[in-house]
């Protein structure tokens, strides 16, 4: 599987999402590739910090920048079982690379009207980018949830009605969990204490991308 996980609207959580998808492929004993290609360089630097404190991150993290997101990616993709593509926050060189070689777009936003709206231009790059990768399929997740209120099922309903798009029906709620993970350089499954709905959470994203991508 290669999966990238990608929006051009920033600050919706990609870098949370790519770390602890990765790291729960890896407790489940997969070999597993994080390519960084977002010019912040976030995911990478949570892999270093992860490697400092428990002494191995499980995974192979690289860092890819804009037309060798795809080739690299090629080359390296076949030594590993899954490879996690962390894309940048705009529509960028980055981006489009990584939409021509990836099975699944993954596209976490949150709850807001500005998020939801980016949704369209994620499916207009996704339609230049199934001329060369018809495989191509675009999963939504909604992210950082507000833990109640009407704002999760209203962007639900918009994100259910965008063609050319499967929204999730689980989703991650806004949680301390992840932050703190996070700062242990550990993801919701191996930080210490757990949050068992944080770990619900991850898991049921983990499984339903996983059983899409088949």
């Amino acid at each position: 599987m290669i999966l990238a996980i990608a929006n051009v609207k920033g600050g919706c959580g990609k870098t949370t999402v790519a770390t602890n998808f990765t790291i729960a492929r890896a407790l489940a004993g997969r070999d597993v590739l994080l390519v960084d290609a977002d010019d912040q360089g976030s995911a990478a630097d949570f892999t270093s910090l992860r490697t400092e404190q428990i002494g191995n991150a499980g995974y192979t993290v690289a860092r890819l920048r804009g037309r060798e997101v795809r080739t690299e990616v090629q080359k390296m993709a076949a030594r590993f079982e899954d490879t996690i593509i962390d894309v940048g926050g705009r529509d960028n060189e980055g981006l489009r690379a990584a939409l021509t070689v990836a099975n699944v777009v993954l596209i976490p936003l949150q709850p807001s009207s500005f998020d939801v709206w980016a949704l369209d231009l994620m499916v207009a790059l996704a339609r230049e980018a199934k001329n060369v990768n018809s495989g191509l399929q675009l999963l939504a997740l909604l992210n950082a949830a507000d833990p109640q209120g009407q704002a999760n099922a209203e962007a639900l309903t918009v994100m259910r009605e965008i063609e050319g798009i499967k929204a999730l029906p689980c989703q991650l709620v806004r949680r301390k969990a992840y932050r703190n993970a996070a700062a242990q350089g550990r993801g919701v499954l191996d930080m210490t204490p757990k949050d068992p709905k944080a770990v619900t959470e991850i898991t049921a994203l983990v499984s339903a991308v996983c059983k899409l991508s088949k």
